[in-house]
């Protein structure tokens, strides 16, 4: 993907002018980069940070139609999102993957058994099957073991889908650098060039070398999400964002073991909350409140939001007494979604939207599930701008079927599935690249030794964050994210990344010291205490 030393290409990289620079390197980016690509532009995205290190890493994980939103009558949207989870669970076995939900039907709760049957039919219609079931009690406490068991009546299952997000945007920069497109990491947009007003290049910020790059384009494309407004020229005249946090719990996954995705609705708020098997844990999320701490900072889950999370976990699985104790660690991402001004965060619209201004195209909001129809409505928004004489038809598939992986003994055939859904056509390439034992499950996780080689061989890893935040999901799956590998790791990075003893040393101090503040818990002593009800829903920031 990236050769090793890239970087010091970087001003022959550059060079020329671009049909389109896209700014932002997370799922919109990516899908924006690869479908412009497959039309045989030539196309560059750039980003401030990591790959995936803004929304596209904080995401709940989910490949999901978006049940929810049938109650709101985004009939469209479910529409769009289920077909398109259907392609990507076909294309992309192994990265995404299906995922049962199990909904309880307790007497009294909301919304009962044949209103919950009824959206579930609608959904399944849209979607081209049936996965929807109705267990009477005795056997949907098989299927959903620890759950509350007074006042059940039964269940309802039903079939979504989930996946490793960051590695889904890898695999679709993978897609998109094959067809000719060029994806540049730490590499800011620090502003957008205009003549007569319009938008015709950016200003880019080598955040490694510090080197100023001037490039022209005929498109410019912000694809930054939640910090979009920051390059818009009227933002306050326009459409205006309500970044909205969304934060997660991990747990081991003997302490909440859950074969199925069990989801809930809070009982402060009513609310959906979910508890699903991810990696090798569990994941439980999430919450749904205004962002008030501003962009510049990276998020962290709050101690209310903690205690929204584990009243709700103490609510549904009152058997196992789950504490702060068993958390291993914690993330939170920003949402972008349009303000229309609702006073419930979780009523705002997730449509995505396109806008032109004064010649900058914008695109934000949207799932990550429809990433790739919203990269084929921002090129079309697009059209008037670029040449038209090397333009070809869409490609009707995401992804490229990878051929067979030769057969290797120390591989499961689950494990190789899993393997060529993350890495596409290199997957053959990171076995060929593993030493002795790297082809070894890391404990706690499902990632392979050797998938840290191969990304710090040809991922484009800067820092140590992006190798065990991001390539892999190390640092969530593992308490202290992994400080105890940090031996072996050290040895995988000298060799292949070439940093030296001080080096090592400044990346592990940085990584640790991130992963204390944004990824584990806040202070004990400032999370409500959820079991003597002192865990009132997260307030939304008043606006």
């Amino acid at each position: 993907m990236w050769r090793r030393n890239w970087r010091e290409q970087l001003p022959a990289i550059l060079a020329g002018d671009w049909d389109i620079v896209t700014i932002g390197g997370g799922i919109t980016g990516a899908g924006i980069l690869l479908e412009a690509a497959r039309q045989g532009l030539r196309v560059l995205l750039v980003e401030q940070r990591d790959f995936a290190w803004g929304t596209s890493s904080r995401s709940s994980k989910l490949v999901h139609g978006g049940l929810r939103y049938l109650k709101e009558g985004k009939l469209l949207l479910t529409r769009a999102s289920v077909q398109e989870r259907k392609n990507l669970l076909r294309e992309a076995a192994g990265l995404v993957e299906p995922q049962s939900f199990a909904f309880a039907d307790y007497r009294g709760r909301k919304p009962g058994r044949w209103l919950f049957s009824l959206g579930l039919t609608l959904y399944d219609w849209m979607a081209g099957q049936r996965s929807r079931r109705y267990y009477p009690a005795d056997e949907f406490l098989l299927l959903a073991p620890h759950i509350e068991r007074a006042g059940l009546k039964g269940g309802m299952c039903y079939g979504d889908a989930k996946t490793d997000d960051a590695r889904l945007v890898l695999r679709v920069l993978q897609e998109a650098l094959a067809a000719g497109g060029v994806a540049v990491n730490y590499l800011a947009a620090t502003q957008v060039l205009r003549t007569g007003g319009n938008a015709d290049g950016v200003e880019l910020l080598d955040a490694l070398s510090g080197a100023i790059y001037t490039i022209k384009a005929k498109v410019v494309v912000s694809a930054t999400g939640a910090w979009a407004d920051d390059l818009r020229q009227n933002a306050a005249a326009g459409p205006k964002l309500r970044p909205l946090r969304g934060s997660h719990l991990l747990l081991p996954a003997w302490r909440l073991p859950v074969a199925q995705a069990v989801s809930l609705m809070h009982p402060r708020d009513g609310r959906p909350v979910f508890a699903f098997p991810w990696e090798g844990v569990t994941l439980v999320g999430t919450t749904d409140v205004d962002h008030g701490t501003g962009m510049k900072v990276e998020a962290s889950i709050t101690p209310d939001e903690v205690a929204y999370l584990m009243q709700a976990l103490e609510f549904q699985f009152p058997e196992l007494r789950l504490g702060l104790d068993d958390i291993i660690a914690t993330f939170a991402g920003v949402r972008p979604v349009i303000d229309s001004g609702k006073a419930d965060p979780s009523r705002e619209a997730r449509d995505h939207a396109v806008w032109l201004e004064h010649g900058l195209l914008t695109v934000t909001g949207g799932k990550l599930t429809t990433f790739r129809l919203i990269a084929l409505d921002a090129l079309a928004h697009c059209e008037p701008l670029l040449p038209r004489q090397h333009r070809r038809p869409h490609a009707s598939r995401t992804f490229r079927q990878p051929e067979p992986l030769p057969a290797n003994r120390a591989l499961t055939a689950a494990q190789a599935q899993r393997l060529q859904g993350r890495y596409g056509m290199h997957a053959a390439e990171l076995l060929a690249a593993a030493c002795g034992g790297e082809l070894e499950t890391i404990a706690g996780s499902e990632t392979l030794w050797a998938e840290l080689r191969w990304a710090a061989r040809a991922e484009a890893v800067t820092h140590l964050e992006d190798l065990l935040l991001r390539r892999t999901r190390l640092g969530l799956q593992l308490r202290l994210g992994g400080a105890e590998l940090l031996l072996r790791i050290r040895a995988i990075c000298q060799a292949e990344l070439g940093w030296d003893d001080q080096r090592w040393l400044a990346e592990e101090a940085a990584y640790l010291a991130l992963w204390r503040r944004h990824y584990s818990l806040p202070p004990r002593e400032t999370i409500p205490d959820w079991r003597a009800g002192g865990a009132a829903a997260p307030r939304p920031i008043t606006k």
